[in-house]
């Protein structure tokens, strides 16, 4: 989605770090990395080191800088960390709307290399995720090169506010207090795939919304979205199903060891949300077989 040149963005509500030990993989399949990257996703905790994942070269210590140089639509539009700061703008806004009371915003941190986390340490190697813990989302921004060479997403505008709408998504779901609900379980109407596809859901939501959303000053955040952003949105969408990522890492397609749901779900539940808002995003009332 592209932004309005002269929509302000807050940048009080993200944290830029640079830094940090840098990981790089030593060791271990591809198949492995994977199932070890997903499975940190669903925990919040970086379980990369048992794929052989070593410290690199990088400093041991981590910057928090400013995001200085984003301060309109104009900016998002250019400059990858100003899009996430506007998006996370835009998305405070939205949520904040769609409830009576009870909304608290998270936390967003932008990475690169490594960073500290209320569920452990963050690497290179985990992609952006939600942490319960410290009520934060953290994303690698390098992430957005690693959907397109190694997922065949094309990694768009929208795509990467699509990363970034999902995580918030499961900020959703652990303050209404379904996220504390769900275990380890796997399987294609587990629940953690009901959570994820709940994600998917709540950022198609904020999606078909974002126009309407306003900043400090009364004027909208974004243009209404194109049929190729939405396009770009939904490969970005089937890139990360289980199916896929299966099939990439040269596995057959299993469902009982799903934990995110297949490419048509999540694509389907973004959709879903688009279309009907986040009163249909209840996921754990579907039955299986209407997954």
């Amino acid at each position: 989605m592209t932004f309005n040149d002269n929509a302000r963005i807050d940048t009080s509500k993200v944290q830029r770090r640079r830094g940090g030990r840098t990981a790089a993989i030593g060791g271990g399949s591809l198949i492995g990395v994977l199932v070890l990257f997903f499975a940190s996703q669903l925990l919040g905790v970086d379980l990369t080191p048992l794929a052989g994942v070593v410290s690199g070269g990088g400093q041991s210590s981590e910057q928090t800088s400013e995001l200085d140089n984003c301060k309109t639509g104009a900016d998002a539009n250019k400059d990858d960390n100003c899009r996430m700061a506007a998006a996370t703008d835009s998305l405070d806004v939205y949520w904040n709307s769609q409830f009576e009371s009870g909304y608290r915003k998270p936390g967003v941190v932008l990475y690169t290399g490594a960073t500290e986390s209320g569920c452990g340490t963050a690497s290179n190697a985990v992609g952006p995720f939600y942490c319960p813990g410290d009520e934060s989302i953290y994303v690698d921004t390098d992430f957005f090169a690693t959907l397109r060479s190694d997922f065949g997403a094309s990694a768009g505008p929208l795509a990467q506010m699509y990363v970034l709408a999902h995580e918030w998504g499961h900020h959703i779901s652990n303050i209404t207090g379904q996220l504390s609900q769900v275990g380890n379980d796997t399987g294609a109407a587990s629940g953690s795939v009901r959570l994820e596809l709940q994600a998917d859901c709540y950022a198609g939501a904020w999606v078909k919304d974002a126009s309407s959303v306003q900043d400090q000053n009364g004027n909208t955040f974004m243009q209404p979205v194109s049929r190729e952003e939405m396009a770009d949105a939904l490969n970005a969408a089937a890139a990360v199903g289980d199916d896929n990522i299966q099939q990439r890492s040269g596995q057959r397609v299993n469902p009982d060891a799903f934990s995110h749901g297949s490419s048509e779900q999540r694509q389907r539940w973004f959709e879903t949300g688009y279309e009907q808002g986040p009163n249909a995003c209840d996921t754990f009332s579907v039955p299986a077989g209407s997954l």
